[in-house]
């Protein structure tokens, strides 16, 4: 009497074929989820980070013997080229992340050549978001702590508000990369059990 259903592959007992289109359906509900919780972050850092701008009056000392001088300072993510490249890379990740939930949805069939376009534009987006942050991060460390060595003064004890926001927005642009990265890892389990 033949088998019908499809073997486990880790003990050999027979699944039914019912139980392999509901693990497949919850590998895509998965995928639609953390696609649309990438999207969802990546949006929310560029807005945080957007409207993180802060004004503040700052005295400036010109000689020792002169009264400071009260000047006007702006902080905004324009003015760093890291911040820039934070904005960029989060605004192309919050844009692939919603055509690719909705490439996701559309390729509900499973187009091998589309399942790999989309895993290694997943890894590409992981990597640049990665980057992004490290760069992000470096730059916000520098505001927090200053730099001794070369006399680079903190500056978020005066643009506290600005700082925040920058902190807040870094931290949800980490969280789209784990959403990456577990993207990528369903991924990779998906293609071991085609394997097998």
């Amino acid at each position: 009497m033949a088998e019908s259903g499809y073997k486990n592959p880790i003990d050999g007992t027979p699944t039914p074929n019912g139980s392999n289109r509901a693990n497949k359906r919850s590998v895509a509900t998965s995928d639609y989820i953390l696609r649309f919780l990438a999207f969802a972050a990546t949006l929310v850092a560029v807005i945080v980070m957007a409207v993180g701008k802060q004004t503040k009056t700052v005295p400036v000392t010109l000689l020792p013997n002169l009264q400071p001088i009260n000047v006007e300072a702006h902080a905004k993510w324009q003015y760093m080229s890291a911040f820039i490249f934070f904005m960029v890379i989060n605004i192309a990740a919050c844009v692939y992340s919603a055509l690719s939930l909705v490439l996701a949805i559309g390729n509900r069939f499973g187009s091998k050549g589309l399942d790999l376009a989309v895993i290694i534009l997943d890894l590409i987006i992981l990597s640049l978001l990665f980057a992004a942050n490290g760069a992000a991060a470096a730059v916000g460390v520098l505001g927090y702590h200053g730099n001794t060595h070369t006399q680079w003064k903190k500056v978020c004890n005066v643009f506290d508000s600005y700082c925040r926001h920058a902190a807040a927005s870094i931290i949800l642009s980490l969280v789209a990369a784990l959403m990456f990265v577990l993207l990528l890892a369903l991924a990779a389990s998906r293609l071991h059990k085609r394997c097998l």
